[in-house]
């Protein structure tokens, strides 16, 4: 047995990845660890990739159907879709070959809240869940398994998958031993309980993940990092929304309508959620919690700065500096990082309880407050919607924050209707772009609009957004939401027409 694998049933059934790989049947759903480049597989996705293009070769293609948490490396993916190896990909992926197989039709995709895929997998809506390949850090001796960097949606995989392989990778630090909450107390309607979380820190589960060993059918062991990206120092335009977003918890403060400790920060990946969270760093505000998907370099910062007590979340994604900051120092973050779930990490009657404040990124938003998460031009998808339905609807406050304009200067991210709807007016509380904030809690469509257009859009746009706005009050079908329906998606036309909507 090796110093990360200490019991003798599962330390019996080491094998190297080709030869899991191959345990693997064309045709299989295929549930595979993962979430937002964290705790993924790192050996048996590219074993299995070289053995679906030899397959390829002779003649018998074959494919998987691919479940993850959310988006994993090219490693996974990547490899995967290049040799045509996947048949449906959910529920979220971030990767550029698998976006351009998507795109030209070639690789079936469906976009999922990140907390409703355990439950539609114990529905059975897609199907039987043949096999589970899951990243772990290690075993115990009586046979339990530490989680990794994600938790995602492992716990559900182990439990629906038929058979399971496992990688245990030694490259994980010793330290997350300890620091994952796995609660089994999730069921399906009608034996379905309160979730009971009342705090980002409270701890309701287990901190291993259960596997009965006659399941097991591979041990790979694995000493590989995660795919983590460099941190890019938030830039001018990011520093000026994070300006606007720190102001208005400022604003909300003196209101009455938030603690002077806010309340749970849900911060999406990127940029300008770096910047925020920077900038709460710097700010006034002590004793912040935070209740959300994934730990990024700012969350991390503001842990070591102690304004962050509490940071419940599914997964890491840390700059490799982070990393190897997290990894030195890991006990010293145990009672203050939590990993769940994704399921209970994004469900939304936690969300509302807790009154999460949540932050995410956008493509576009229209003038009455709809908002584009995941699509170019109405049919070419980004990446997904990932978590920010979960939390956006259930959020006490739901922003959304975007540059103004992207494509120097060629795309307007405030249109006159978005091409795609992922979250409706119904579920926006504020937009922020660097030109401002537009709280639009409380106002009619009319008045929505006439603030986005005043306060978010980009100098070079906001004429023609005026423009049509007074035109379509003119005479729109009805003034309740006013619309030219010849000219609502004509910037988009421009755009794929000409390169530009302007």
């Amino acid at each position: 047995m090796s110093g990360r694998i200490r019991n003798q049933q599962f330390a019996a059934k080491v094998v190297e990845a080709d030869e899991a790989a191959e345990l693997i049947r064309p045709g299989d759903n295929v549930g595979m660890s993962g979430f937002t480049g964290a705790g993924y597989p790192k050996e048996v996705p590219e074993a299995l990739a070289k053995r679906v293009a030899k397959s390829h070769e002779q003649g018998d293609p074959m494919k998987v159907g691919l479940w993850t948490g959310a988006s994993t490396a090219p490693e996974l993916d990547g490899a995967l879709a290049e040799v045509e190896g996947i048949d449906l990909r959910l529920p979220y992926q971030s990767d550029p070959v698998s976006r351009q197989k998507i795109n030209e039709g070639r690789l079936d995709y469906t976009d999922i809240h990140l907390s409703h895929v355990a439950q539609r997998v114990w529905q059975g809506i897609y199907g039987d869940l043949d096999v589970a390949v899951v990243e772990v850090s290690g075993i115990t001796e009586d046979g339990r398994l530490i989680p990794s960097s994600s938790v995602g949606n492992n716990k559900t995989w182990l439990e629906q998958a038929d058979r399971v392989i496992l990688e245990v990778n030694s490259w994980q630090s010793e330290g997350l031993e300890g620091m994952h909450d796995v609660y089994y107390g999730t069921a399906l309607p009608p034996h379905r309980k309160p979730i009971p979380i009342t705090h980002p820190s409270d701890r309701i589960g287990e901190p291993y993940l259960d596997c009965p060993p006659d399941k097991v059918i591979a041990v790979v062991e694995t000493e590989s990092p995660d795919r983590n990206a460099s941190f890019t120092p938030p830039d001018a335009t990011s520093e000026q929304i994070a300006g606007h977003v720190l102001d208005f918890f400022e604003l909300e403060v003196r209101s009455g309508r938030l603690p002077r400790e806010l309340l749970p920060l849900q911060s999406g990946v990127g940029n300008v959620a770096n910047a925020v969270l920077a900038g709460l760093g710097e700010g006034p505000f002590d004793g912040l919690t935070a209740y959300t998907e994934v730990i990024q370099d700012g969350m991390l910062q503001l842990i070591d700065s102690g304004k962050l007590q509490m940071a419940s979340a599914t997964a890491f994604s840390l700059s490799p500096t982070a990393v190897e900051r997290f990894n030195r120092n890991t006990a010293d973050y145990r009672d203050k990082i939590m990993l769940r779930p994704q399921e209970i990490s994004n469900h939304p009657e936690v969300v509302r309880r807790l009154g999460c404040l949540a932050m995410n990124g956008i493509v576009e938003a229209d003038i009455f407050g709809n908002i584009n998460s995941t699509h170019l031009m109405g049919s070419k998808i980004q990446n997904g919607i990932g978590g920010s339905g979960d939390f956006a609807r259930n959020a006490y406050v739901s922003i959304f924050v975007t540059p103004s304009q992207a494509k120097g200067g060629d795309v307007s991210s405030i249109v006159p209707m978005v091409s795609h709807v992922d979250h409706t007016e119904h579920d926006v509380d504020v937009i922020v772009t660097e030109q401002g904030l537009a709280d639009l809690r409380g106002l009619s469509p009319k008045k929505r609009a006439e603030l986005v257009i005043e306060r978010c859009a980009h100098p070079d746009y906001k004429p023609a957004l005026r423009d049509y706005f007074q035109r379509a009050q003119q005479s729109a079908f009805g003034l309740h939401t006013p619309h030219l329906l010849d000219e609502a998606l004509s910037w988009h036309h421009n755009f794929v027409q000409r390169g530009s909507m302007r």
